[in-house]
């Protein structure tokens, strides 16, 4: 009888070169196929380490027709090992449904661990590490995104979700709607020359990026249900009034409202409370 092949789940680094392992780099070389979420990414790994085995493209579009032709080269004794753009091969990327196959299969399958932008973040955030919730990517469904959401909101684990640039001012704005403003991190370029992370409320953040265009991959932190938003330190005497505050912020082009929020978390203050101070000083 045949032996049949091992389908090994190979981490590979989600910035810097340097964190890939010498196991991964091993395998790479080892098996018989390297099946890649995006293989012109893959390439450029492989070119770096010198690495000349076949690859080829596995990912959602294609995994329907693709998944049963590597379980059956599996099957037939090859050794195949999967790879993702970044990061851990399984965490939101269809490399789940190729381990599914392959166990149902009977094929063995191997995890080789590595980089993993979720823990990665985590564990630079500052907030609690003792038990948290891996969302991922929120659903693309507005009905679904926002079911997902109210379901979070209780959860007293610290959350850990993924976004994009171009959706991240939504999905905060979505956060604070449905889990109040709660301490939070975004962590973006992680591991590489311009890793980044801003710290404070999903408040503080909001109007950070707001006036800060959104770059890169972004890793959020958000705290459990329960840890609101830390008080500010006392304010020293010669602390700018609130009023004053609002106003650069908005002479540096921030739009009233947010401007309100963005001091508000700042200082610690509900924004009725900044919204009031503001009003007085106009009516002198």
């Amino acid at each position: 009888m045949t032996k049949t092949g091992t389908l090994y789940l190979c981490a590979t680094p989600i910035g810097n070169l340097e964190d890939i392992t010498y196991r991964v780099v091993r395998l790479l070389r080892e098996v018989s196929l390297i099946a890649a979420e995006d293989t012109r990414h893959t390439r450029k790994l492989l070119a770096h380490f010198d690495i000349h085995t076949p690859l080829t493209a596995y990912h959602e579009h294609n995994k329907q027709a693709k998944g049963p032709e590597l379980i059956g080269r599996l099957l037939a004794g090859e050794d195949i090992a999967l790879v993702s753009d970044a990061g851990m091969p399984g965490i939101s990327d269809p490399g789940a449904d190729l381990v599914r196959l392959a166990l149902a299969a009977g094929v063995t399958v191997v995890p080789v661990p590595g980089p993993n932008a979720a823990l990665t973040a985590l564990v630079a955030s500052g907030l609690d590490t003792t038990t948290f919730t891996f969302v991922g990517f929120l659903p693309k469904t507005n009905k679904k995104r926002r079911e997902w959401l109210a379901a979070l909101a209780s959860l007293p684990h610290t959350l850990i979700f993924y976004e994009a640039p171009h959706r991240l001012i939504a999905t905060l704005n979505e956060l604070r709607e449905f889990l109040g403003d709660r301490p939070a991190v975004a962590g973006r370029e992680l591991t590489k020359k311009f890793e980044e992370f801003v710290r404070g409320t999903l408040t503080s953040l909001l109007a950070h990026y707001q006036s800060h265009e959104p770059r890169g991959e972004f890793t959020l932190i958000v705290a459990g249900a329960g840890e609101s938003a830390p008080a500010a330190p006392q304010a020293a005497p010669a602390e700018v009034p609130l009023a004053d505050a609002v106003a650069a912020l908005v002479a540096a082009g921030r739009p009233k409202k947010e401007a309100i929020r963005a001091v508000a978390a700042e200082r610690g203050l509900s924004r009725r409370e900044v919204y009031q101070a503001v009003v007085a000083a106009e009516g002198k």
